[in-house]
């Protein structure tokens, strides 16, 4: 049968008549049926206390990467990774692009060993890009949001692979978004590179229900995330004072309205659920720098490391478990919401049975 678009996809996964009806025609198309959004988390801001992997400081939050998963969550293995994203032929299934000092050079790097931006982008779509912009006052050097030049080396490649149009947009948890656009740098390159902003509007959050989902069953979501062709996850990693590290499983929490009430009180499974119900067709997580200490947002710039790094996949859960060993982890499974995604079938976390690139950029 037909390939179906997103947009379609999702439209019949919500309608809650006839939901049966419509998960027995996916299956039957050889689509799983996906499992719930989740929504962001609103909090306050909390004290992280230090713990130590393999060396670097990263956070020993409460309910994540140091507490045992509920005993029902089945061990990720490569066989139970049925609806994962397969690799174009001939490429790398994840890519990570080191070195050199020219974000927009590992951007294209990356994305050009996993198939290129044409695998992604068909001509004429509608591209929603989703990167961190989470809080004005703070410039990309912060490590609190995605490095600038990273968000405009993917509007430019997506225009030149012929999308019709590219909006960029993030729900940032503290000031207007107008603000937090323009002082993460964010504003200017979007701009330069021929790309829309899309500013918060409370208007377009819509509600949804959810019939499939495994612990949030409804949420009022952004419609131009449900009403993109394509939506490419652009993370900056980093460390967060509830989950541990916010990579781009979490960075989709930014698509939903009310995040502190709807996800907090099973944050791991939501967001699992949040990333298999928005499913972006491709991430590409921010290394440039990453924050090693007092996520989501430092008031200090020594808890940022330049890494010069970017890495692509069209597997969220993969892309987010390579970039836990960024943090010097050794096991991506503690991350609760990496290891939901692999179990349910998201994506994979067994990054030893993948095909890797890893590029010298510079």
């Amino acid at each position: 049968m037909k390939k179906i678009s997103r947009r379609k996809f999702i439209t019949l996964l919500t309608q809650s008549a006839g939901a049966a009806v419509v998960f027995q025609l996916l299956e039957a198309c050889g689509i799983k049926p996906a499992a719930v959004p989740g929504t962001p988390t609103n909090t306050p801001f909390q004290t992280l206390s230090s713990g130590v992997d393999n060396g670097i400081s990263i956070a020993n939050a409460p309910g994540s990467t140091n507490t045992p998963l509920p005993s029902d969550t089945p061990a990720p293995t490569a066989e139970a990774a049925t609806d994962t994203p397969s690799p174009a032929p001939g490429f790398a299934y994840l890519a990570v692009a080191r070195g050199g000092d020219d974000p927009e050079a590992l951007t294209r790097a990356a994305i050009a060993a996993i198939g290129g931006i044409g695998r992604f982008v068909p001509q004429g779509a509608n591209v929603l890009i989703k990167p961190n912009i989470c809080v004005p006052y703070k410039d990309y050097t912060y490590a609190a949001t995605t490095n600038p030049w990273v968000v405009g080396a993917l509007v430019k490649m997506c225009l030149e692979a012929g999308a019709a149009k590219v909006l960029v947009y993030d729900f940032p948890f503290g000031g207007p978004s107008t603000d937090a656009y323009a002082d993460s740098g964010i504003a200017d390159q979007v701009t330069a590179a021929g790309g829309q902003l899309e500013y918060v509007d409370y208007k377009k959050f819509i509600p949804t229900d959810l019939p499939n989902g495994q612990s949030l069953h409804s949420a009022a979501f952004y419609s131009e995330v449900i009403n993109a062709d394509v939506v490419i996850n652009v993370p900056i990693a980093k460390t967060h004072s509830t989950t541990g590290l916010t990579l781009g499983m979490k960075n989709m929490m930014g698509v939903v309205l009310d995040r502190a009430n709807a996800i907090h009180a099973d944050i791991h499974r939501r967001i699992a659920d949040l990333a298999v119900f928005i499913r972006p067709e491709l991430t590409v997580v921010d290394a440039v720098r990453i924050l090693t200490a007092n996520g989501p947002v430092s008031a200090s710039r020594s808890d940022a490391l330049k890494l010069d790094t970017v890495i692509a996949s069209a597997d969220v859960v993969a892309a987010d478990a390579y970039a836990t060993k960024l943090f010097g982890w050794t096991d991506p499974n503690r991350l609760g919401y990496i290891k939901y995604g692999a179990a349910w079938g998201l994506g994979r976390s067994d990054l030893e049975n993948l095909k890797i690139s890893e590029i010298s950029v510079g």
